[in-house]
């Protein structure tokens, strides 16, 4: 599984990594998190606000910092 966090640099951002890093944690998840902070890279993702969540290539989170709840239940799916 490989999750990307869109957006770098913001409170929000960094917030919702936070919360990304703790739900990988929690679930014992082997995924690969990575932070997509390139202008160039977001944009060829197709992702039009910061920050936002990918899980395998598509969006599930757009705009918002998700609690880490939130998070495990989309890894647990």
């Amino acid at each position: 599984m490989v999750i990307k966090v869109i957006g770098m640099g913001c409170e929000n951002c960094d917030k919702l990594y936070e919360n990304v890093m703790e739900a990988v944690r929690e679930t014992g998840s082997d995924a690969v998190v990575e932070k997509v902070g390139d202008l160039m890279e977001i944009v060829k993702l197709g992702v039009m606000a910061a920050p936002s969540l990918m899980i395998d290539g598509k969006l599930v989170i757009a705009g918002r910092t998700a609690k880490t709840s939130e998070i495990v239940r989309l890894l647990k799916k």
